[in-house]
């Protein structure tokens, strides 16, 4: 073989975090759907929206916490937590973020009416 078929891209670091965390998200949220976005769409989407019951989510992976972002996915992340729940994920903050996840999809409280 030839040496540079050892070579590993970031690239690929990354797309086996995402596929990974694809099968965690799955396990977490049984019947969940999740879709790869398409960002020669929309520059800067993020990767992942994640449906669950009645909530959504979308992710943007990176390899790890100092991998580079890419022209516009700080602008959709943070539109996009605006708007329901979105974050940059990594290796090393993947449980911090899941448990917030897990806390956005929690079905919401019904309101107690108080006694008149």
């Amino acid at each position: 073989m030839a040496p540079f078929l050892f070579f590993r891209s970031p690239k690929m670091r990354e797309n086996k975090f995402q596929a990974a965390l694809k099968k965690e998200l799955k396990d977490m949220f049984p019947g969940c759907y999740i879709f790869k976005l398409d960002a020669n769409d929309i520059q800067g989407i993020p990767d992942l929206l994640v449906l669950y019951n009645d909530k959504w989510a979308t992710l943007e992976c990176k390899r790890s916490q100092n991998a580079s972002r890419r022209h516009n996915q700080d602008y959709y992340v943070a539109d996009m937590d605006r708007l329901s729940f979105s974050r940059f994920i990594c290796p090393e903050n993947k449980e911090e973020v899941l448990d917030e996840l897990q806390r956005a999809f929690r079905p919401a409280r019904k309101a107690r009416r108080s006694k008149p």
